[in-house]
């Protein structure tokens, strides 16, 4: 079989692709860009008509997902770890419901925050929904894993959460294909009640799903990705999930003496807890995130002093794992890496040379020098950076669309002026509804809509809000006068300036929408012309 060098990312979209998929519905976010990526660019995807086109947010792609299953079709839905807060309705209830066509959700966490405003371990979300969740140790298991996540949410009529982390997502390593699949054909499920969520269905599915937790735990035992591995020195046992598994085996080299057992697949079978921790005299929980299998194993043991984790301090209660955190942990010497040498300077993020954004807060500062600090609330977006050195200019990032609500909130509590600023791709992903509301109660707020014709922040990807912002502007109800495109660049930093001050000082809502393309997809596609015009 074919043998191919992977990200995890690339590995799981393969893996997709192989099981069988009719679509992969998602928003971008790092580090789970790249899996709708790949398959956007695959031949296979183009061949097949497979659905691969980027969602308004996170929330809109489940439930397109859900409807794929609801066909008998097979669904793939991405995100990162906090767009799976924005897709929380229609995770919990799909749980419910159950799949009709094989349903996966896969989540990509990020222990560290690298490009995160939190370490959310989504783990828990798929307890607190009651689901399956896999979760594979390195990129050959998220190949094979996937397919049977597909395989396994068919057979059991559930949606599976399937999660990743930074590292497993972002590294490489090879893997070997298998045989695909083709997409199942158009089959509606037998149950007319199943995706009719009225409170006296709902009641018997959800007795359903209860009744099949017996079964999601046996599976697990069972299937293979979970596996106990015998050892000598009974001291310690280590219970290793995911790629915490891959970093016991880096310091071992493959050889750990002590009894292990390996967790890939979720709920952990309680039949291998008890064999671990009755034969070891202390029991090591690796898991990356939050530990949420070491307060439950925790829970099984009451006070016994016997487990050791993220909680008592064995391992640290935040940031990514690494083999040398491990090794500590173990009282190994360090395995991997060298200290970096004092020449290396942190260097801070910026805005990139010639960024529309940059030419943008250069005149908001202007605008908005004679209120003072704390007018101005951002979101998440390469933008979010006017919050650094040498602009300054926005006071709060919270969450995607909290620009807008964030400053109404703000002018209703009586702070004038508030100002917001969002992206293009942000607006539409959810701050159209934040400024429907701003319309409604006249709410005294100035919204920068900073379009730069693209999704920046996560690479470049298409932007649901192109080519529309002002007719969507319109359509929520602005006034069509206090909508003003400017263009961000210095020759024209005194119009743009001015055009601010009026729209700040008008007692109700305005947009100003400053327009131009991101510098990098400026030059990408500029190279893209050259070399069309030279074949």
């Amino acid at each position: 079989m074919q043998k191919l060098l992977l990200l995890g990312d690339e590995a799981i979209a393969q893996g997709a692709l192989d099981a069988g998929i009719s679509g992969v519905y998602a928003y971008p976010g790092t580090p789970s860009t790249e899996i709708t990526e790949y398959i956007q660019h695959s031949k296979k995807a183009k061949e097949e008509g497979i659905h691969c086109t980027w969602s308004a947010n996170e929330k809109t792609a489940m439930e397109a997902a859900v409807g794929v299953s609801y066909t008998g079709r097979r669904a793939l839905v991405c995100m990162k770890h906090v767009g799976l807060n924005v897709a929380a309705d229609p995770f919990t209830n799909s749980a419910v419901t159950g799949a009709n066509g094989g349903l996966v959700y896969l989540i990509a966490d990020d222990p560290s925050m690298h490009s995160s405003q939190d370490e959310q371990d989504s783990r828990s979300y798929a307890r607190f929904a009651q689901i399956p969740c896999m979760e594979p140790s390195n990129q050959q298991e998220a190949y094979d894993m996937i397919r049977y996540a597909f395989d396994l949410s068919e057979k059991l009529q559930t949606p599976v959460l399937f999660r990743v982390t930074t590292r497993m997502a972002h590294s490489r390593s090879g893997v070997e294909l298998r045989e695909g699949r083709g997409q199942n054909p158009v089959k509606l499920d037998p149950n007319p009640k199943r995706f009719i969520l009225l409170p006296a269905n709902a009641r018997v599915l959800y007795k359903e799903l209860l009744a099949k937790q017996p079964e999601f735990e046996n599976r697990a035992l069972q299937d293979g990705f979970n596996a106990y591995l015998e050892g000598s020195d009974k001291k310690l046992g280590i219970i290793a999930c995911g790629i915490g598994y891959n970093y016991l085996q880096e310091n071992f080299g493959g050889k750990c003496p002590h009894p292990v057992l390996k967790v890939s697949q979720y709920p952990i079978p309680r039949t291998w807890v008890k064999k671990i921790t009755d034969e070891c005299d202390k029991v090591l929980i690796v898991e990356e995130g939050y530990p949420i299998y070491e307060e439950l194993i925790r829970g099984y043991l009451d006070a016994s002093g016997k487990i050791l984790g993220r909680l008592d301090g064995t391992l640290p209660r935040d940031g990514e794992l690494n083999p040398n955190i491990l090794a500590k942990a173990l009282g190994l010497p360090k395995t991997c890496g060298e200290p970096i040498p004092d020449v290396v300077v942190a260097r801070p993020p910026s805005l990139c040379n010639g960024c529309p954004h940059a030419d943008t807060y250069t005149a908001l500062n202007e605008a908005m020098k004679e209120y003072g600090r704390g007018h101005v609330f951002g979101d998440i977006g390469c933008y979010t950076l006017g919050a650094l050195p040498p602009y300054g200019a926005i006071g709060s990032t919270v969450d995607m669309g909290a620009s807008i609500t964030m400053a109404k909130g703000a002018a209703d509590a009586g702070l004038r002026p508030a100002v917001a600023v969002i992206g293009d791709s942000t607006f539409t992903h959810s701050g159209m509804t934040g400024l429907l509301d701003a319309v409604n109660d006249k709410s005294s707020i100035t919204v920068i809509i900073m379009d730069n014709s693209t999704t920046g922040m996560t690479g470049g990807q298409d932007s649901a809000a192109f080519g529309k912002i002002e007719q969507i502007c319109m359509g929520l109800g602005v006034e069509k006068e206090h909508i003003r495109v400017i263009t961000p660049l210095k020759n024209n930093h005194d119009e743009n300036v001015r055009v601010m001050k009026e729209e700040i000082a008008y007692q109700g809502v305005s947009v100003i929408v400053p327009r131009r393309e991101c510098i990098q997809t400026a030059v990408r596609h500029a190279k893209e012309a050259a070399k069309a015009k030279k074949a």
